[in-house]
């Protein structure tokens, strides 16, 4: 009888011990659609008394408990001879390692950080009941053969085969190691895990075809479960090398085997692949914490582009005074020029955030590429030789023009800098088919892709280097001879265009970075020409602005009443609000910023659009539209002005509001 059938005819029984009946009652919820048959307990006695009367297959223990805590609970079964086979998973909000040895070392076998999830907790139960299970059929077959070994030759031939059929059928990795470490049987699981041959495996040079280092920790415990002090042993995350180069990952379980006279023989140990499960949970990591620098990107953004329209406004006022001596309009038009500089770093840190608004359209990479070689040669000098390689018939792809480029000068630049000495740029296109893989550290959309590369042979980067490579303000260069934005604002553009980009690269032999874009079906189009601007209208009608920047709201309102408009002024969407009571009839136009303390923007418009449903409105802000309507839940498509804007730009937009 094989041990998945044994698991079939009796369902498991689950005992779950936690003096908070939320707690008890939110775990029922998990595991019964699971089939499973669950008891409760609300205290470490009386788990005990329930163990001791009827022992479950498994136990979900909590640790802080009132009385005996879990880690006393857990010592108790595991010291008791008749129940200390049975698994323990220790539950905890405590996410520390003191916390999670603490339970293993009171015998768990598994450690769960609370809140639960319900996935993982089915996952973790299942596998330890398949593992329990697994053992106890493979010592129990062990304690049959060794009694009838000198009676019954042909019993025991037919059950060598039936245990050879077990072990090398599990589905998860098992090995006999000898008491001096050697691996002497390992199942075709493990072979197949590995990609070496028994033989190999078996052989004394394993450990070093493994490249696996046996701990202290490891070490200590195989002596402590040789001298029986300890039961078995478990090792989360264990690296190995695979035959092909490329390393796995495991959870190995291990116990020890004894004979009949309670003497070691040898460990078994279960080697559980983990390696796809490390590598989403790698993934999880990487793009939570990609999210929130890009979350404090836009934020920090949003406040220097509120401080940018106030510098870059009135400094602008100023160049209009012709009385003005020419030295100070020097002066005044370099602090234009940085505050502009300025502005353009926003930009790069909303596109890593991806919220530039993207005009997309079909776009010829090569061309693109053609266009810009004068460019790129004046841009990397001339010890710098460069090369391109540009694949015949390639396909369009759905991309801002003007992001591209960015994207290209900011792969290019960077290849320049990595080659102080000179060498050579390599761009290649290429249309190729991107499948998932373990081997990317993020989930892939299977399909046709446009390819970009980017090829130096400069000093190329180290592994801890290519971690960081993409996070904003993150440089290897020189204090003062780099922004640490411009890999940041690619990975943006890349992101936010659907695509991936991704870094191959060793210290001393270049760097080469590859960005794929979903290809279209659409032809290239030809460059529109922006229309004329038509000239102002005179104006006459009545603006109520709402601003909480003190600065800003100043530099509006100036703007306003030099263009003929009647401003009315509020510092927040309540102020606004006892204006508007006073001036209902007769306001033409709301000019308010998006986020606001209190009442925002869009909050304030619905309460002022109960007495005037056809009034119409403008916002500003330092965020841009996508953001911003996201942000304060405003219809996309609504009249909008970026900071920091011009004061021709301000006036444009006011003016097409109003003739809408």
């Amino acid at each position: 009888m094989s041990a998945n059938r044994f698991v079939a005819e009796k369902p498991a029984r689950i005992l779950i011990v936690d003096d908070e009946r939320q707690n008890r009652q939110l775990l029922e919820v998990m595991l019964k659609p699971e089939g499973f048959l669950l008891q409760t307990a609300s205290s470490g006695e009386e788990a005990l008394a329930t163990v001791a009367l009827n022992a479950p297959d498994l136990i979900l223990l909590d640790i802080m408990m009132p009385g005996m805590n879990g880690y006393q609970v857990a010592a108790k079964i595991k010291g008791d001879v008749a129940t200390k086979h049975i698994p323990v998973i220790m539950l905890s909000a405590l996410d520390d390692r003191n916390s999670r040895m603490h339970g293993l070392n009171a015998g768990a076998e598994d450690f769960l950080t609370k809140p639960v999830d319900r996935a993982e907790l089915c996952a973790r139960v299942k596998n330890l009941l398949q593992l329990q299970t697994y053992g106890d059929y493979h010592d129990n077959y062990s304690q049959l053969l060794e009694t009838e070994v000198t009676s019954r030759t042909t019993a025991l031939a037919e059950s060598e085969r039936l245990y050879r059929s077990t072990f090398d059928a599990a589905p998860v990795g098992i090995v006999h190691v000898g008491l001096n470490g050697q691996w002497l049987r390992v199942n075709q699981r493990l072979c197949d895990f590995l990609g070496y041959s028994r033989e190999e495996l078996q052989s004394s040079a394993s450990q070093q075809l493994l490249q696996s280092e046996e701990t202290a920790a490891e070490a200590e415990s195989f002596r402590l479960m040789a001298a029986g002090s300890l039961d078995r042993h478990t090792v989360d995350e264990k690296r190995y090398r695979r035959r092909d180069g490329s390393h796995v990952w495991a959870r190995v379980h291990t116990s020890v085997h004894r004979d009949a006279s309670g003497q070691p023989q040898h460990f078994i140990s279960v080697i559980e692949d983990i390696t796809d499960r490390r590598t989403l949970e790698a993934q999880v990591r990487q793009a939570s914490k990609m999210d929130a620098v890009g979350k404090l990107a836009s934020g920090v953004a949003h406040d220097f582009n509120n401080l940018l329209t106030v510098i870059l406004g009135f400094a602008e006022m100023m160049r209009e005074d012709i009385a003005m001596p020419g030295h100070h309009r020097q002066d005044l038009e370099e602090i234009i020029k940085a505050a502009k500089s300025a502005s353009g770093l926003t930009r790069q840190l909303l596109a890593f955030s991806r919220q530039q608004v993207l005009n997309t359209e079909p776009l010829d990479v090569n061309g693109l590429i053609r266009d810009m070689t004068g460019m790129l040669r004046r841009l990397i000098g001339e010890h710098i030789e460069i090369t391109m390689v540009l694949a015949s018939d390639l396909p369009s792809v759905m991309a801002d023009r003007g992001q591209f480029e960015q994207v290209v000068m900011n792969l290019v630049v960077n290849a320049r800098d990595a080659m102080p000495d000179g060498g050579l740029v390599r761009i290649e296109t290429m249309d190729v088919e991107l499948e998932d893989s373990t081997a990317h550290e993020e989930t892939v959309m299977v399909g046709r892709y446009v390819m970009l590369s980017v090829t130096d042979t400069g000093n190329g980067m180290s592994k801890e280097t290519q971690k960081r490579l993409f996070e904003p303000f993150f440089t290897t260069k020189e204090t003062g001879k780099g922004t640490g934005l411009g890999l940041s604002t690619t990975y943006g553009i890349v992101k936010q265009s659907k695509g991936y980009i991704w870094v191959d690269s060793e210290p001393g032999r270049g760097t080469t970075f590859k960005v794929y874009l979903p290809r279209s079906d659409a032809a290239p189009g030809v460059q529109a020409l922006s229309p004329p601007v038509s000239p102002a209208k005179p104006a006459s009608e009545t603006v109520l602005l709402v601003e909480d920047e003190a600065g800003v709201r100043q530099f509006s309102k100036r703007i306003l009443d030099n263009a003929g408009f009647r401003v009315l002024e509020a510092t927040n969407g309540n102020e606004a609000e006892k204006v508007f009571e006073h001036h209902a009839d007769s306001i033409d136009l709301v000019l308010t910023d998006v986020v606001m303390p209190g009442c925002g923007g869009p909050e304030l418009l619905g309460r002022l659009q109960v007495h005037r449903p056809d009034l119409k409105v403008l916002y500003m802000s330092g965020y841009t539209e996508l953001s911003a309507a996201h942000t304060a839940g405003f219809d996309r498509g609504l009249p909008f002005v970026q900071k920091p804007f011009s004061s021709s730009e301000l006036l444009r937009q006011v003016r097409e509001a109003l003739d809408r």
